[in-house]
């Protein structure tokens, strides 16, 4: 897929990242957590930054919260990432 990556905003191919994977990929997909990014934004998360990856989980967390409530967010993904 083509398209403007999430965090660089550049325009390429790109991947699709769930935001909370492994066993939380399905909740990721439920609930919107999946984002489009490049192939060098995406070896940066899992390789090169991963206090990046950890930004970007606090970020999701924040928008779970913005429409559900933090009790739902623990509920469903097990762990605070904010605190």
């Amino acid at each position: 897929m083509r398209g403007e990556c999430y965090i660089c905003h550049k325009w390429g191919d790109l991947d699709e990242h769930h935001v909370f994977s492994a066993s939380n990929r399905k909740n990721s997909t439920l609930y919107g957590h999946v984002i489009r990014i490049c192939r060098d934004c995406h070896t940066d998360l899992h390789h090169r930054n991963p206090q990046n990856y950890e930004y970007l989980k606090q970020d999701f967390q924040r928008i779970h919260e913005q429409t559900y409530s933090r009790e739902h967010f623990m509920s469903v993904f097990g762990k605070n990432y904010l605190d």
